[in-house]
């Protein structure tokens, strides 16, 4: 690992609680003016799931943050105007546009790759290219077909083409519909001024180490290289140079750096008190939420049922800048159904009343229904705060 001077500046685990909060836009008034794409370009990335309960986890992001925008605004905001881009960052990630030179690293990995795990027939990649270039945009449907008669790794052959290029950077995914990824040409979707690769591995890596920084607050090695999915040693590299500082942190075993920004002013402002997708920039890193929060949580969607402790798809309650609390939901009809409600402590019932009447607002619901507390003695309580 690089050597590094001793950090000089010491934060108290509350301290850096706080600082992760505002930069990760949980504290302090929301900037509503800058809308969607300013929560983007804050975060610097916004993470993509398949799972769709109260919304998906890309609307929820902006939801959590700004309050009840309108969830065709939220797509609006990312798809049009060529404002994001999506591709590989903490997984696949909604990205500003702009950033798209900084990704010219993965790319070329990707290009350098000897193996891939679909064989792709001579000439299938030039027949994508060549038809989206008279046709498209378009979806792998649109281009032949995603999949074979298979189960649902068996693609086609246009399908594997096309999410080759898109990792080549040849192709773009300019939006979903319905779910399906929407493809063009790079040539036509990325601005001209930022439709290069001419940064190298080190640049790139600089400004996602210190982009990362920037949206984390304070993290360690593995928090800031989390981020975006780099490794370790690439961290290493360009740390000293990112303009990140070196921090330690009460309670932390391991180093930090921090956003020298964040460190300049102390964390004040009003907290957000809202349900949290699992899939959150927050949370997304279970040890580093154990660290911050104390609160262990785990996505159990793809754990077998009788196994789930918390639900299908519990989501975290976020409270006067705590994790006090998680609730299972699901939508019957107009009706938000709370499946199982967690409680920490009873100071979380009414902020999870808050909450839920606030998710079951913007989804369209009107009314919230309670099935199973974890904590039976404050169940009619929460229920009344359902009233």
């Amino acid at each position: 690992m690089t050597s590094l001077p001793s950090p000089a500046i010491e934060l108290s685990a509350d301290e850096a609680r706080r600082m992760v909060l505002r930069a990760q836009g949980f504290l302090g008034a929301p900037d509503r003016r800058s809308g969607v794409r300013g929560v983007l370009r804050h975060l610097g990335a916004v993470q993509l799931d398949t799972i769709s309960v109260l919304a998906r986890s890309h609307e929820l992001i902006p939801y959590a943050r700004l309050g009840a925008v309108g969830r065709d605004t939220v797509e609006a905001a990312y798809w049009t105007d060529t404002h994001a881009f999506e591709y590989w960052s903490h997984a696949a990630c909604i990205l500003p546009i702009e950033e798209w030179p900084h990704f010219a690293f993965r790319r070329r990995a990707y290009r350098a790759r000897p193996q891939w795990h679909h064989d792709l027939p001579a000439g299938a990649y030039d027949q994508v290219i060549k038809q989206l270039r008279a046709e498209g945009p378009l979806t792998a449907t649109e281009l032949g077909g995603a999949k074979n008669k298979g189960e649902w790794w068996d693609w086609s052959e246009s399908k594997i083409a096309v999410e080759r290029a898109l990792m080549y950077g040849e192709v773009v995914c300019t939006e979903r519909r319905s779910w399906k990824r929407v493809y063009d040409l790079a040539e036509r979707a990325v601005p001209d001024a930022l439709l290069h690769d001419d940064l190298d591995d080190t640049e790139c890596l600089r400004r996602l180490v210190r982009l990362a920084g920037e949206a984390l607050g304070v993290g360690t090695r593995a928090d800031i290289a989390d981020y975006h999915r780099l490794k370790g040693e690439q961290f290493d590299a360009v740390v000293a140079d990112s303009g990140l500082v070196p921090v330690t942190v009460q309670g932390w075993a391991k180093p930090a750096w921090a956003d020298p920004k964040a460190l300049e002013t102390t964390p004040r402002g009003r907290h957000r008190t809202t349900l949290l997708s699992p899939f959150d920039s927050l949370i997304w890193e279970r040890a580093r939420t154990e660290r911050i929060f104390g609160f262990t949580h785990r996505l159990e969607a793809y754990v077998p049922k009788p196994k789930r402790i918390h639900g299908y798809f519990a989501m975290p309650l976020l409270a006067g800048g705590r994790l006090l609390g998680r609730v299972d939901p699901a939508r019957e009809g107009s009706t938000l159904v709370a499946r199982q409600v967690a409680l920490d402590t009873p100071k979380a019932v009414a902020p999870m009343a808050q909450a839920l009447l606030e998710a079951a607002s913007w989804v369209g619901c009107d009314a919230v229904r309670v099935e199973r507390v974890n904590r039976p003695e404050l169940t009619a309580e929460l229920v009344r705060a359902l009233t």
